[in-house]
């Protein structure tokens, strides 16, 4: 949580500290005694020996008139307490939760310190311990700083101290260098991912410039492969696994080379030492294929300056403190469109960051809360779980003696032990793998459930307890699946930096991270894994192969329409996972909204589909229109319900059940669709392109309009923007080869326009033959209804409050509503034969908004202007200088005196007043009649007055 860096940047008062550790030796001499205590008897030692002996607090027990420590203060919001809390200026501002030496896992007392804080509007600061581990957290349960207090030495005890000390508390040093840590992480992900991107290029160039004979795709994959052994070596020199310095050791030994072998000869030496060992350079084996023997490899003839120029450079990085693997992550997943632009180079074609092929195929990096969320409530549900079943759930009693333990006591170690055969039986697969981000989250949670459940076998007498835990889930547990070799090759690389321990081989993962199509040859069978988790890629309908596609379609039948990649993975996902397995996708919210994915949807609520987190409001993945979810299911017959959630901040994921999506307040009504009212969408995406040629200016065929020309009640005579292009009064023609009969016929009948995205429905009603973009619909069949008296309803408050509230799961950035047919479908419509009334406030507010534009468009067509600014298209808004101020900088007009200034404003300044009273006017009807048309519409829906408060409170 904290860069060792930012750290060491703090200087503290080394007398005080010398002090206090002094004090700190007296904790140290009662170790023994604390083992065996129960945790109500030493609570308020603890709390002495620790935090007022050795971190500056002073305790309401000792002071009760100034005090910052108090002992079970009661939440500000229940009666429950918490064991102790800090004060800073009379507020809590932090708080500690207590357990005993028999609770080993502190994992299991994280909620209930969360709930403790979440209820002191203040606190941000958050202390679990068993008095030997403690936990520190600020603010947000995804990070902690760990110490475990009955080993802690001088340096980590000047560490605790700074971070939790009352003086850092009381200054709010922990948040500051937690935000500093962070920045920090930033920078120097960036500095990094430049000094490695450009080490990559001139290498590659480098290498193609003297290997001639070999073709550049090949050379391509060797220097990823070479830059994937340096990256090993970085990482395994900083963190003890070979020696340190072992580069630039590299480098020197060339310096003094008089036998004119090359730079890269030297290193190969070293590659060999790691894949075989070599005990003069004190390298033991590491083998696991990374640097197993590859001649072509080592054939390649490469300058020294390229490699002695900037390795040196990355060496410099600290791969033990500065470059976690998740930055490495980051940097990995950058690193494959970096490689994507080598290739098109190669290829010689122009190369688009923006439409590369990782965006084209859909594939973004999961943040690391996302995946650790999804791991803990599939692969951690499943342990959970497992523990109650064999009673081993909520800690285990330790046995008073270890080497004749009770009959109950031998039960509880075969559990532990059956646990454990159980845990290295379990299989997780992420079938879109990447560069391994849910992968290594796995990894983590298995490390530390293994690593719990070593310590609880211990405390049982198993001497045996110790086992090599990453080894064991390598070997056992994970399986990865990409279409991207290069991913592929990463996803492996990030696992042994996360695993790989001094003298130990590194796992072969050959058979198990696997480069492969999933969806269409998938090298793993159906039904064998306990967890299926992932990101799966996100590619639209029209982007892709249209073989594969029909192939795709062949396998999973319930696919339809015009489906994105990532559903085909949903339904496989489900065929893989066994009886009861688990399976978390983080994918778009076109699940819920998209009438291709009814029916998959409908299957899996049925079959598996439990949870439903919508998330679209988090900031996931910068810069990308992609709005996601997170579902969370179990592979059961007759699921009974699916929940759904909706989330704004990253810790609401920590209290889902506030933020559940409850039913609507009102009674169900007849929707659209009940009444078999018939509409169509306009354009479609795959003939978005190709109409392109037909549409004209010359009024040849009928009038074209896209989504964002429709306001209330009104179309918009405005310019059109259509694929990058603007027209004035655009108008399409008919060809057969590319508009279906069907859509044209459409386009010339009456209906009433809806506009797809939107922050309010938005709908008119033509008469006249008009033609629909993309993302725009037509009700033209209107049943018993007259189309004015559906209009009325459509441009009503209480629709759109309707859609806002069971729609939440459609929202687009800055509150707009993605409106499709689905949705249009599902609307609540009221029947009455008495339409008249509504009819006749719909052609009052058709007339008066078509009397709006003319005036408006009157004064506008005045301005002569060829590009008119928004403020002057809203000139009814500005007041009268200002309006000349925005006129004269549009005509680009300098007065040469105030005469010429003053006759101007005397020109303009009767036709402005006329124009903008009689505009208000206008509006002002509008604005009366629309409130007039939400009564009559409250009324016939039947609200109560406290009903209508809610809908006008949106």
């Amino acid at each position: 949580m904290f860069q060792k860096t930012v750290l060491k940047s703090i200087n503290q008062d080394e007398s005080l500290i010398a002090l206090r550790w002094a004090s700190f030796q007296k904790f140290l001499a009662k170790v023994e005694y604390i083992k065996t205590v129960k945790e109500e008897k030493y609570q308020d030692g603890f709390l002495v020996d620790i935090f007022e002996n050795c971190l500056g607090y002073t305790l309401d027990m000792t002071n009760p008139k100034s005090f910052n420590l108090e002992r079970e203060k009661k939440n500000e919001t229940d009666g429950k307490k918490a064991d102790g809390v800090i004060y800073v200026d009379e507020k809590v501002v932090g708080v500690i939760e207590l357990k005993g030496q028999d609770t080993k896992n502190l994992d299991k007392i994280e909620t209930q310190a969360f709930n403790y804080h979440a209820s002191h509007s203040n606190s941000k600061y958050i202390i679990i311990s068993n008095f030997d581990e403690l936990r520190f957290y600020v603010d947000k349960k995804t990070a902690y700083e760990k110490f475990n207090l009955f080993t802690l030495n001088y340096e980590e005890f000047k560490k605790l101290h700074l971070l939790i000390s009352y003086e850092s508390i009381k200054d709010d040093i922990p948040l500051k260098l937690k935000e500093k840590s962070n920045s920090f992480e930033q920078n120097i992900s960036k500095q990094l991912y430049k000094d490695f991107s450009n080490f990559r290029t001139l290498l590659f160039e480098n290498i193609v410039k003297n290997n001639p004979t070999i073709d550049k795709q090949t050379l391509l994959r060797l220097t990823q492969k070479l830059c994937d052994r340096v990256v090993f070596m970085l990482f395994a020199e900083d963190r003890r696994l070979i020696n340190i310095n072992t580069i630039n050791e590299i480098i020197e030994k060339h310096n003094q080379d008089i036998h004119g072998f090359s730079l890269y000869h030297y290193f190969k030496i070293y590659f060999d030492a790691i894949n075989k060992g070599n005990d003069k350079l004190n390298i033991p084996h590491y083998n696991g294929g990374l640097f197993a023997e590859d001649k072509t490899l080592d054939d390649l003839i490469i300058d020294d300056a390229v490699l002695k120029s900037h390795l040196p450079i990355l060496s410099n990085y600290d791969f033990a403190s500065e470059i976690s693997v998740n930055i490495l992550g980051h940097i990995f997943e950058q690193s494959l469109t970096d490689l994507e632009e080598l290739q098109a180079n190669i290829d010689n074609v122009n190369f688009d960051k923006t439409k590369s092929k990782r965006k084209k195929d859909g594939v973004f990096y999961t943040p690391e809360y996302i995946t650790r969320y999804i791991v803990e409530n599939t692969l951690g549900k499943m342990c959970s779980e497992k523990r109650k079943e064999l009673l081993i759930g909520n800690g285990i009693l330790i046995p008073s003696n270890p080497k004749k333990l009770t009959k109950q006591e031998q039960q509880t170690k075969d559990n532990l032990q059956e646990y454990k055969n159980w845990l290295l039986n379990l299989k997780i697969l992420d079938p879109a793998c990447g560069s391994g981000a849910f992968l290594n989250q796995a990894l983590e949670y298995l490390i530390n459930e293994h690593k719990n459940l070593q310590n609880d076998l211990a405390l049982m007498g198993d001497l045996f307890a110790s086992y090599m835990v990453e080894e064991e889930i390598l070997e056992h547990n994970l399986y990865g699946v990409d279409i991207n070799e290069d991913a592929v090759e990463i996803a492996k690389l990030s696992l042994w930096l996360r695993t790989a321990k001094r003298g130990r081989a590194l796992t072969k993962l050959a058979d198990k991270i696997v480069c492969a199509n999933s969806l269409l040859n998938m090298p793993f069978s159906e039904n064998s894994f306990d967890v299926v988790i992932g990101n799966p890629p996100y590619v639209n309908a029209r982007n892709m192969d249209k073989e594969q596609r029909l192939q795709i379609s062949i396998k999973y039948p319930l696919l339809s329409g015009a489906y994105d990649l990532y559903l085909p993975f949903l339904l496989q996902g489900f065929d893989l996972i066994k009886d009861n397995g688990l399976y978390g996708w983080i994918i778009p919210n076109k699940l819920l909204i998209s009438e291709y994915s009814k029916v998959s949807l409908d299957y899996l609520k049925s079959n598996s589909l439990h949870t439903i987190i919508n998330i679209s409001k988090l900031p996931i993945f910068q810069n990308v229109g992609v709005y996601p979810i997170i579902t969370i299911g179990e592979k059961v017959i007759n699921n009974n319900e699916t929940r759904q959630y909706e989330i704004s901040n990253i810790e609401d994921l920590e209290n889902l059940q506030q933020f559940r999506k409850t039913e609507n307040i009102f009674k169900r009504y007849r929707t659209i669709k009940d009444f078999d009212i018939l509409l169509n969408s306009g354009t479609t995406g795959f003939e978005a392109q190709k109409i392109i040629p037909l549409i004209n200016e010359d009024k040849k065929g009928v009038k074209f309009i896209v989504s964002g020309t429709v306001d209330p009640y009104i179309i918009l005579e405005q310019n059109v923007p259509y694929m990058k292009n603007v027209y004035k009064n655009p108008y399409i023609k008919f060809d057969e080869d590319i508009i279906a009969k069907s859509k044209f016929d459409f386009w010339n009948k009456p209906k009433i326009i809806i506009a797809g995205m939107t922050k309010r429905i938005e709908a008119v009603y033509i008469e006249n033959p008009t033609a629909l973009g993309v993302g725009i619909y037509g009700i033209y069949d209107f049943k018993n209804f007259n189309p004015k008296f559906l209009l009325s309803l459509l441009n009503s408050k209480f629709l759109t409050y309707y859609l806002n509230i069971e729609f939440k799961d459609k929202h687009l950035a800055g509150g707009y509503l993605a409106i499709n047919k689905s949705t249009i479908e599902e609307l609540p419509i009221v029947y009455t034969y008495e339409q008249e009334p509504f009819i006749q406030k719909a052609d009052l507010m058709l007339e008066l908004n078509k009397k709006l534009q003319e005036l408006k468009q009157n004064f506008i067509n005045e301005l002569n202007l060829e590009k008119v600014p928004t403020k002057l298209q809203k000139f009814e808004e500005l007041d009268f200088d200002d309006f000349v101020k925005e006129y004269a900088k549009a005509k680009k007009l300098k007065f040469a005196d105030k005469l010429e200034e003053r006759n101007f404003k005397n020109e303009w300044q009767r036709l402005f007043e006329n124009d903008k009273k009689e505009v208000l006017e206008i509006q002002n009807q509008i604005n009366i009649t629309d409130k007039e048309i939400d009564q009559m519409v409250y009324k016939l829906y039947d609200l109560t007055p406290d009903e209508i408060k809610i809908v006008e409170g949106i």
